[in-house]
């Protein structure tokens, strides 16, 4: 049997950087080469990054697009790499039609091209487009009618993008229908929580279906609020996990593979979904018997804390550097919601970046104060402390509030004070609100969520406990000092807005309110499923009103790291102005 070996370039690029990309692409393409690739290939929309959104619609960006796919090629034959097949994801667009309803003007495409001698040999689009979750491609994109096929010495290469190998029907048994020797797809599929699990399920029964080897190329990196995990997978056509990539890692998965030849005629035609074939040749000949050097292999897979862990860390660090921050500030309270967030900025931008400023004001205990010095010493981020007492007295003076009112006053000083030292120092303000707390409204607006980024947006309280006591584990396992101090994961949940103030003055205990959560937020249910599965009436109509009152907040939030199936935000979309209410 003809072999192959394949260069998987699980990378992160970065949305709109085009020269940047090319030269990430060029470099990796190169070190590929060297290492006797005869097939290499980069993840969905490699060259502009993903996902554009609305850039998709702008002609100009459009038609950078094309032009750095063009510069691209010829600088990959310009360095003697022409004849070494190179697949990568960008933005193109169909045939120009005239602007319709329900069609995206320009008609843009989310498309690949196979690069060889210097020229595109062979471009393709995304065949099916989702539009789920926070997918909006019906309205960036017009679907491709093809099945690409190339042929790389001697193999008949099926090709697909992401979302065809997610739908049922077209490219996957077209694939088979045209007998190819392996489907490659590339993808820039979103972490979320245990679809790792999911995404190999459906690799293996893609493969099966195909009939041939699957290769699954994933990216990896974050963007906005979406992180991606890589796990690239390799899968035989007997369902047999023949390689399959790191999680959260750049790297180039290479794997030498023995497949079928391609017909002594090419195929052609229309198949299924009415797919026609476009077949490119482009090394007929098998080469001759090597040794492989690249059997494959499963990288260690993370335990799911860890892996939940490792996203909230990606997200910090894309996010912050992306958009050309070199630091972050927070407040630290000496509560559990701060600690996990500063320590994941450690990990993410390493502790000399990250700057805790402690705001005590009448009301902070003294357990707060000593245990935010605390978690800056271990962590060993720059901390500093702002008393606050006199602004709140200054504003209380001025305005004479009471109440709620003065209670919020404390939040929204020291928001004001993050924001200035942003301001006068450059760096970019993390919020530590977690999803319980957005879920039920119970932060204040212009106080604890300001921020630009939101690390623990999508982890309930729960979860944030969970988190916090397995980074401190991982640390005991590798020596090292835990971060968190034992008292922050120990005492009760305050935000100390009177003296013996607690959460659960105002919210149900945490561990019953993130399950009735769970299933409101995350699982779309009403209040008499919700009630149906044990949990009291009265307790339900309060949490989900709370949820339904504090949609306005939500919306003022800043963005954060999406590691659910449903986070607030694109994936949960609910009018701001609605009086419907469960239950009546």
């Amino acid at each position: 049997m003809p072999q192959l070996r394949l260069a998987l370039h699980q990378i992160d690029t970065c949305v709109g950087a085009l020269p940047r990309n090319t030269e990430t692409l060029l470099h990796r393409a190169r070190g590929a080469a060297q290492r006797g690739a005869h097939l290499v290939a980069f993840p969905e929309m490699a060259l502009t990054g993903y996902p554009v959104e609305d850039l998709a619609l702008r002609p100009s960006f459009v038609t950078a697009s094309r032009a750095a796919l063009v510069e691209l090629a010829g600088r990959l034959a310009t360095e003697g790499l022409g004849d070494l097949p190179v697949v990568v994801g960008y933005l193109d667009r169909g045939t120009p039609e005239p602007a319709r309803h329900g069609r995206p003007a320009g008609a843009p495409r989310n498309a690949a091209a196979v690069l060889h001698r210097g020229r595109v040999a062979l471009r393709f689009a995304k065949h099916h487009l989702p539009n789920y979750g926070v997918f909006d491609e019906f309205r960036y994109f017009v679907p491709g009618d093809t099945l690409p096929v190339v042929r790389v010495r001697g193999v008949d290469v099926a090709l697909a993008i992401c979302e065809d190998l997610w739908q049922d029907g077209g490219r996957v048994p077209a694939a088979r229908t045209a007998g190819a020797g392996l489907m490659l797809s590339l993808n820039a599929s979103p972490y979320e929580r245990h679809k790792d699990d999911t995404r190999l399920e459906l690799v293996r029964r893609r493969a099966r279906e195909a009939g041939c080897t699957t290769a699954y190329l994933a990216m990896t990196g974050g963007q906005d609020e979406l992180v991606f995990d890589g796990d690239s997978l390799v899968v035989a056509p007997d369902g047999r996990v023949l390689a399959r990539a790191a999680q959260f890692a750049e790297e180039c998965l290479l794997v030498d593979l023995e497949l079928p030849a391609g017909a002594a005629e090419p195929p052609s035609g229309v198949v299924d979904d009415g797919l026609r074939i476009d077949h490119v040749t482009l090394s007929a000949a098998p080469l001759p018997a090597y040794p492989p050097q690249f059997p494959g292999g499963t990288a260690a897979r993370l335990p799911d804390l860890d892996e939940v862990y490792a996203a909230l860390v990606t997200g910090v660090r894309a996010y912050v550097t992306k958009n050309g921050f070199g630091s972050v500030v927070l407040g630290l309270s000496g509560g559990i919601d701060s600690a996990l967030v500063a320590t994941l900025a450690c990990d993410a931008l390493g502790a000399r970046n990250v700057h805790g400023v402690a705001m005590p004001s009448a009301y902070s205990s003294e357990h707060s104060r000593t245990d935010a010095a605390e978690l800056a010493r271990r962590t060993g981020l720059a901390f500093r402390t702002v008393p606050i007492g006199p602004m709140v007295d200054a504003y209380l003076g001025a305005l004479e509030l009471t109440g709620t009112a003065a209670e919020n006053l404390q939040s929204r000083v020291r928001g004001t004070t993050l924001m200035a030292l942003s301001n006068q120092e450059g760096h970019l303000v993390l919020a530590p609100g977690n999803k319980s707390e957005l879920a039920c409204g119970y932060s204040t607006l212009y106080g604890d969520s300001v921020g630009a980024f939101g690390p623990i947006k999508d982890v309930y309280k729960s979860e944030v406990y969970a988190l916090a006591r397995r980074r401190n584990a991982v640390a005991v396992e590798r020596g090292a000092v835990p971060p968190i101090p034992e008292h922050t994961l120990t005492k009760p949940p305050s935000a100390e807005l009177r003296p013996g103030q607690l959460d659960t003055d105002t919210l149900p205990d945490y561990a019953v309110l993130d399950r009735i959560l769970a299933r409101y937020v995350d699982g779309d249910r009403g209040r008499a499923e919700i009630v149906a599965e044990g949990f009291d009436d009265a307790l339900v109509v309060r949490v989900l009103r709370m949820v339904d009152a504090a949609e306005y907040k939500r919306r003022q939030y800043p963005p954060g790291t999406k590691i659910s199936a449903k986070g607030f935000g694109k994936d949960r979309r609910l009018p701001v102005t609605n009086r419907w209410r469960e239950g009546g």
